[in-house]
């Protein structure tokens, strides 16, 4: 494995989740709902998750030249956001053209880090690693269809309500 190579990914995984963290931590601050409140500081804390692993195994990797043995619990999927999409949500953000406009955002956010992880997943000969990467690619990819699916919801509303059918 490429030392060099393992601590740069591991940088920049570590820089992404922080700015994810960041974007809904202010999305969240400044939501007036409670529903799209209690969302993005749900997909804060999932992102806190992310960096403490990022961490342990950047610690790990730093002082070992090895990533750590995790117990990757296979909870992706069984994401805390999807207990928080209710319909009031969908209504509150479509009503907050600035909430809308974060869960775009937050879709090419998840893109990103899927296509990091993903790579980096395909590339790992250390399978603590390769499973680290591939644990981190399932969270976001189950992140990313969450926010497609409300991003895709406020579209159809926004062209329902706009009357923007062609036919």
């Amino acid at each position: 494995m490429d030392s060099e190579k393992a601590v740069d990914i591991l940088k920049q995984a570590l820089l992404i989740e922080k700015k994810g963290k960041a974007f809904y931590r202010q999305v969240a601050s400044t939501a007036h709902h409670p529903d799209v409140k209690q969302f993005f500081e749900t997909m804060a804390e999932e992102e806190v998750r992310h960096i403490e692993i990022l961490s342990d195994q950047f610690k790990a990797y730093h002082e070992n030249g090895q990533f750590a043995s995790l117990n990757y619990k296979n909870d992706a999927g069984e994401l805390a956001v999807d207990k928080v999409l209710t319909r009031d949500l969908v209504e509150a953000m479509q009503a907050a053209d600035f909430e809308a406009a974060a869960v775009s955002a937050a879709v090419a956010m998840e893109k990103n880090a899927i296509k990091l992880y993903g790579s980096r997943a395909a590339e790992a000969d250390d399978p603590e690693e390769k499973a680290l990467y591939e644990w981190l690619t399932r969270w976001e990819k189950s992140h990313l269809s969450f926010l497609a699916e409300v991003e895709s919801e406020l579209t159809q509303k926004v062209w329902f309500d706009q009357n923007f059918w062609p036919f």
